[in-house]
């Protein structure tokens, strides 16, 4: 099964109902709520948002916050990041989103303790997690577009390997921008999509834009008419797909360019 959707209510949105209502209005069956500023929802509310989406059919997901590093020097950040997680956490799990989407860290001063720092923390989460009966929300740790940030495949691939409960989340735009616009074929986006599926577990979930990248990698995100990359060409290998696969847009024009790569396949 695919899923396409947009990366928070569509714009002009009034409340999460209306926001549900217009994403379904488009056809589009997957969203992913945006709690990049804060997990701030209450569980009568989550658990509200949840059956809405449920009714609609509506896979949700939640983006964690942006200020989550695991690797800060600063050791009060760090356990920060362990409760920015479990916020967003327990707000998925009230709203049966069954993943929630985490920037983990970045190299900073210290790139050799990198994934050691994400290991340590996304443990704790999920000592947590575990404590709390939570067994139904996937921790997704998102491939990164910056070189100075942690999160390449194989780094998150090494983080899977001692922490339960861990997959990736692959914005092709973010591995497009690290490596300096290299998916330029669809043979590039078949060797892609196939070492993700390697790893990404029963529904592979994906964050879909064009982007504006430099020598350091990614500037910022970009409508689907700059075909940098040309999300066509993954439309192509992804067509006849066994994989379940949710496809999130980040684009400017998140709900609108949802609607445009459906319509690639």
């Amino acid at each position: 099964m695919l899923r396409f959707g947009p990366a928070g209510y569509p714009q002009g949105s009034k409340n999460p109902k209306d926001g549900l209502d217009k994403t379904k209005a488009l056809g589009l069956d997957a969203l992913e709520v945006e709690f990049v500023r804060g997990a701030r929802i209450s569980e009568d509310k989550a658990l509200e948002v949840g059956r809405m989406a449920k009714d609609r059919d509506i896979r949700l997901s939640c983006h964690a916050p942006y200020f989550i590093s695991f690797n800060s020097e600063n050791q009060e950040t760090r356990d920060k990041s362990i409760n920015w997680v479990m916020d967003t956490v327990r707000a998925a799990h009230n709203m049966g989103a069954y993943l929630i989407v985490i920037h983990a860290a970045s190299y900073g001063k210290s790139p050799g303790t990198a994934t050691q720092s994400v290991i340590d923390g996304l443990s704790r989460c999920k000592d947590i997690m575990d404590d709390e009966g939570i067994d139904d929300v996937i921790l997704g740790i998102e491939a990164m577009g910056k070189k100075g940030q942690w999160g390449t495949l194989k780094e998150i691939e090494e983080v899977m390997d001692s922490v339960q409960g861990t997959h990736p989340v692959l914005d092709v735009a973010h591995v497009h921008a690290r490596d300096i616009g290299w998916l330029r074929t669809e043979d590039d986006m078949r060797s892609l999509t196939e070492d993700f599926f390697k790893l990404s577990g029963d529904i592979a979930h994906f964050h879909i834009s064009c982007i504006r990248y430099g020598d350091k990698g990614e500037i910022s995100h970009l409508p689907l008419e700059a075909k940098d990359p040309d999300l066509q060409l993954l439309a192509n290998v992804l067509r006849d797909t066994k994989q379940d696969c949710t496809f999130i847009c980040e684009s400017p024009l998140q709900e609108k360019d949802a609607v445009v790569f459906r319509d690639m396949f």
